[in-house]
């Protein structure tokens, strides 16, 4: 699917607890200088006034019409009906509001809701890391080609969105992909208390044997573990790598379940890849011992960090083995090793969304 030939104005939102921030997209470029609005959040009439009145403003500044609206809103929601349900972050949508049909009868064009974490995947998919991944395989004489793509979003909470073949996975109920309530070997609650800016600030207070609430941010954390700020550098360097285990241990599980070959990382937190990364990756890459006392990898594939430039060329490298047809003499070639590549977004999860809800607009409409 190629956005950038396409001439189709599509609205967007960006949809926070504090904010409403409005745009539009032609193109796959935002065309318009973002309107910000109040998100009003304990009076149902006033917050869709200022949604709505948000939208009218971008309409009339991109001088021609939109052919849709599309945008990430939180849920719980029923997304292919538009129906967004009761938010801990907007009390006065309790009882679920039809969200698509009142911005419908008001704009008289498609409207599409989905889940930010999705919306990441998907843009990603279409104009952001996979296209890129092949691209670069392409240019290294590799034949191979993904077609399926992994988005993960690190923050306050644990987003994942799945891009199957050129489309969305959005699931019966319109919860695929909710992985945040799994459960990991390593923790005895789900996986986003294990993967989360709370789990990073939990286990930091744990291991300095101080109370949650006296605990730093994520980022001064960081610094800590960096060497750049003052406090306990041990603790504030394994508060990120529990995150990046149970981060390990997640994707292993849901990557042999898919067979996917790429997964595409962002959000806050992703910016302390340089330790959470090595210990993800020595989860994946990790062996377990069989009742006969055999290593077994956990994995059937191996997984590659394609932000490392050798990573990237053994990622790049096929194991050609011939094989001869028998009764016969001609031969076949494959490539016996299966491979994940796993890597950083290139530009960031708050465009990524913005793409993927252009890019899910212009396919449905």
């Amino acid at each position: 699917m190629n956005i950038r030939s396409d001439d189709r104005v599509v609205l967007t939102l960006d949809a926070g607890g504090t904010n409403f921030i409005f745009s539009a997209i032609r193109g796959g470029v935002e065309v318009v200088e973002p309107i910000r609005r109040p998100a009003i959040t304990n009076n149902l009439e006033q917050c869709m006034n200022s949604l709505i009145k948000g939208l009218h403003q971008v309409q009339e500044r991109i001088g021609k019409p939109s052919s849709a609206i599309s945008f990430a809103f939180p849920g719980p929601a029923n997304y292919p009906k538009g129906i967004i349900g009761d938010l801990p972050n907007f009390p006065c949508f309790k009882g679920g509001v039809p969200m698509k049909s009142i911005l419908e009868n008001e704009f008289k064009q498609p409207v599409f809701i989905n889940n930010d974490g999705d919306l990441f995947a998907y843009g990603e998919a279409v104009d952001g890391f996979l296209p890129n991944v092949n691209k670069i395989l392409k240019e290294k004489g590799c034949k191979k080609e993904y077609k399926n793509l992994l988005g993960v979003t690190l923050g306050t909470g644990f987003g994942i969105g799945l891009s199957l073949n050129g489309e969305l996975f959005i699931g019966d109920n319109s919860s695929g992909s909710e992985v945040w309530c799994t459960s990991s070997r390593h923790i005895p609650y789900n996986v986003e208390e294990g993967v989360s800016v709370r789990s990073i600030k939990r286990v930091y207070s744990q291991l300095t044997a101080k109370p949650y609430a006296n605990s730093p941010e994520p980022k001064e954390i960081y610094d800590i573990a960096q060497g750049r700020a003052k406090g306990n550098q041990q603790a504030a360097r394994e508060a990120f790598i529990s995150l990046g285990r149970i981060l390990g241990d997640t994707l292993a599980n849901i990557m042999t379940f898919l067979d996917g070959g790429l997964a595409v990382i962002s959000g806050g937190i992703s910016g302390a890849n340089n330790i959470i990364i090595p210990a993800m990756l020595r989860e994946m890459n990790a062996t377990y011992t069989n009742y006969k006392g055999e290593i077994i990898p956990r994995l059937n594939q191996k997984v590659y960090f394609l932000n490392d430039k050798l990573q990237m060329e053994n990622f790049a490298k096929a194991e050609v083995h011939k094989i001869k047809i028998p009764n016969s003499k001609e031969t076949i070639t494959y490539d016996p090793i299966s491979k994940i590549g796993i890597g950083l977004s290139k530009i960031g999860a708050s465009k990524s969304i913005s793409l993927g809800a252009y890019a899910f607009a212009l396919k449905n409409m």
